[in-house]
């Protein structure tokens, strides 16, 4: 029995997730002063604790939990161990996972890399990956062609919201490396048949007027946009909004520090989570 046959594509799982449960995305990010201020352990212990009470507040809560997995890898396979239960965990509660991966290679290696990240049957297989297509847009293919026979998906760098990604990103404008990169993954959507497709696209969300001045038009995509930076990284709804127009309906924001520096209680994650989940959907209305 194939994936398709058990499940949704990821585009129509997502859709679904953000019209039930608004369209935020939270991070769990267990940074070793995160994991101090909420009075844990900078160590494997720490970090399950952290995950595991994360994945307990905001199960069923928000659209997306996004780990982020250099965070992770930093405890070696011990904390490989504990992403894994994570992933597993919010599996069972019921939430989207997005791995934030940024992977990005070529050949067998990337091969490797989707086995790893969307092969059914992986213990480390989430619901979506990102991946960094800056090895060429056709280097991603292996993740590309799994993640659409397992119906996962995928999310590809394009604009990103810090100073040196200009040096690349911008290149050439206005006919950029992001725009395109933002054309390429257009065209793995076009056979949707008009529902959300599942490759979708990294845009920061601090980025300000770098899609009108690079003349990148979104709503071509077709697919879901992880906008980075609400929050602590200075990212207000109001800004999403007035920066993705159109396609707001398709921004998934994500947050981190701005939700989990309310902990450690669960109470308290969930309130952080809910008010901006909330003053997101009121932007939709």
């Amino acid at each position: 029995m194939s994936a398709a046959d058990i499940r949704p594509p990821f585009g129509a799982r997502l859709e679904r997730a953000m019209a039930d449960g608004g369209n935020l995305c939270v991070g769990i990010d267990p940074h070793p002063q995160l994991l101090n201020d909420w009075g844990l352990d900078d160590s494997p212990a720490g970090l399950e604790t952290f995950s595991l009470r994360v994945v307990s507040a905001l199960a069923g809560e928000v659209a997306v939990l996004k780990p982020q997995v250099a965070l992770f890898e930093r405890h070696g396979s011990a904390g490989i161990a504990v992403l894994e239960k994570t992933l597993a965990a919010a599996a069972e509660g019921g939430t989207l996972t997005l791995a934030d991966a940024k992977r990005g290679d070529i050949g067998s290696t990337m091969a490797a890399y989707a086995d790893a990240w969307l092969r059914d049957g992986s213990a480390l297989a989430a619901d979506a990956v990102t991946l960094s297509p800056y090895l060429g847009f056709e280097s991603l293919r292996p993740a590309l062609d799994l993640a659409r026979q397992s119906c996962r998906g995928v999310f590809v760098l394009a604009l990103t919201s810090n100073p040196e990604g200009a040096t690349v990103q911008h290149r050439g404008e206005p006919g950029s490396v992001a725009k395109g990169i933002v054309r390429a993954t257009a065209a793995e959507n076009h056979d949707g048949g008009g529902a959300l497709g599942s490759v979708g696209l990294v845009v920061g969300a601090t980025t300000g007027d770098a899609l009108k001045r690079l003349g990148i038009n979104l709503q071509r995509l077709n697919g879901p946009i992880l906008a980075p930076g609400l929050g602590a990284q200075g990212a207000t709804p109001s800004d999403i909004k007035a920066t993705f127009g159109p396609v707001f309906d398709r921004v998934l924001a994500s947050t981190s520090r701005g939700v989990l520096q309310a902990g450690p209680t669960e109470r308290d994650l969930l309130a952080a989570a809910t008010a901006a989940r909330d003053e997101l959907s009121a932007l939709r209305a």
